[in-house]
């Protein structure tokens, strides 16, 4: 397996391995980045992470990917293409967590247009979700910035929480 998924002018998508685990850690172990989840990730979680996208590319080669700078090599955060079920639905949905520092640069949404852009021309899927907690007015500005729209709404259990998320979804055009 090539370790490259994607690149964009600015950024390199790749594989995830066991040997990002501490880079994985920052990302997933900063309560401000990962404000949204609602929960505190331990080392074990963050192997876990590390296994479950593993699984994914053995699967349907799509999980969460590492994201860097082309330019500095940089790891600023993660995004995602990744299968997802909500209320029985199959979706694939688009993801990103970046570290702080690289937030309000355009890096999520650059990631985000590569991989529907992956998702509709070389997957010919015909829509992608966004799945995003209400109040996360970046994440939700990025799915706008894409021309996503809200369809609907659910609720889901997370550690034993219940967690309201927004449906964004974006059709391919014709």
């Amino acid at each position: 397996m090539q370790n490259t998924f994607l690149k964009t002018e600015r950024l390199t998508l790749r594989y995830i391995t066991q040997n990002d685990f501490e880079e994985l850690k920052i990302i997933l172990q900063d309560k401000d980045v990962m404000y949204a989840w609602e929960y505190d990730f331990t080392d074990k979680d963050v192997q876990e992470w590390i296994d479950k996208n593993l699984e994914f590319y053995k699967k349907c080669n799509l999980g969460y990917f590492i994201m860097s700078e082309n330019k500095t090599g940089n790891i600023i955060g993660q995004s995602a293409l990744i299968p997802d079920v909500i209320e029985n639905n199959q979706y694939y949905e688009i993801g990103y967590i970046l570290k702080k520092e690289y937030w309000h640069k355009g890096y999520a949404t650059e990631a985000a247009k590569a991989l529907v852009d992956y998702a509709f021309n070389t997957l010919h899927l015909n829509e992608v979700i966004f799945e995003i907690r209400p109040g996360n007015i970046s994440s939700r500005k990025v799915a706008e910035n894409l021309n996503a729209e809200i369809c609907g709404k659910f609720i889901k259990n997370v550690r034993n929480k219940k967690m309201t998320h927004l449906i964004y979804k974006l059709f391919k055009s014709a």
